[in-house]
């Protein structure tokens, strides 16, 4: 599935651990928004057919990929600090932190209208967990980096005490 991107959120929940672990795996971990870091799920809308375009270049070559994907917006993305806005799909009826479907690179403060666009685009009701990763080595780029005797997650996921900022949300 081209639209997936491998990452492992074990460092980002509950420090260096060997398997994926989210919220409801962690005891005293919950989900929700914080006092200074948050995201408004209220207005999420999704756009219908967006076009995905994407272009690689590498040593001279060029690719494009297109197709049919769908676009969902956030009204608003509250962060401290620079970092990301990240969508993970469920799978086998829980969120996957070994798969992002979706991103975007948020301001520190509070960003309007955040879209994220996914392909293929996904049913209506189809569950995600959408949350924010910090831009731990502010670099603006999405740092995952898998090695073989365990996992460095470097953009780590945002927590306000042990409330992670994330929220489940279906589709529109």
């Amino acid at each position: 599935m081209g639209w997936k991107l491998v990452i492992s959120l074990a460092g980002a929940l509950i420090g260096v651990c060997s398997a994926p672990v989210f919220a409801q795996d962690a005891p005293g971990v919950t989900l929700g928004d914080g006092e200074n870091n948050w995201i408004v799920m209220d207005g999420l809308t999704r756009s219908q057919d967006a076009t995905y375009t994407e272009q690689r270049i590498t040593s001279g070559n060029s690719t494009v990929r297109r197709g049919d994907g769908a676009t969902l917006t956030f009204s608003e993305v509250h962060i401290e600090g620079d970092g990301w806005l990240v969508l993970h799909p469920f799978i086998d009826g829980k969120p996957d932190g070994d798969w992002v479907a979706g991103y975007r690179f948020v301001k520190s403060g509070t960003n309007k209208d955040v879209s994220i666009t996914l392909n293929p685009a996904p049913k209506p009701g189809t569950m995600f967990l959408v949350m924010l990763h910090s831009d731990s080595n502010n670099d603006g780029v999405f740092d995952f980096v898998f090695l073989e005797d365990g996992i460095n997650v470097e953009d780590r996921a945002v927590f306000e005490g042990n409330r992670m900022i994330a929220h489940v949300f279906a589709v529109p």
